[in-house]
């Protein structure tokens, strides 16, 4: 590789704003900090519900009766 070319790639940590969950990995910045993580995003975490309100069919049959 060239010299000067290439940014630096060292070990950081990434900290979340939410829970304060901090992790380590290889980054080319250092100190990351994000909003929301893995450890307190609904989505991973399960809590996220999804309301489904039903498919194209089930609109038609409520809307002309059938």
């Amino acid at each position: 590789m060239k010299e000067g070319l290439h940014p630096n790639y060292g070990a950081t940590t990434i900290t979340c704003a939410s829970c304060g969950n901090v992790m380590e990995t290889n980054s080319t910045k250092q100190d990351i900090k994000v909003d929301i993580c893995s450890k307190c995003h609904p989505f991973w975490t399960g809590s996220l519900q999804q309301h489904t309100t039903g498919g194209r069919a089930d609109k038609f049959r409520q809307k002309y009766g059938l």
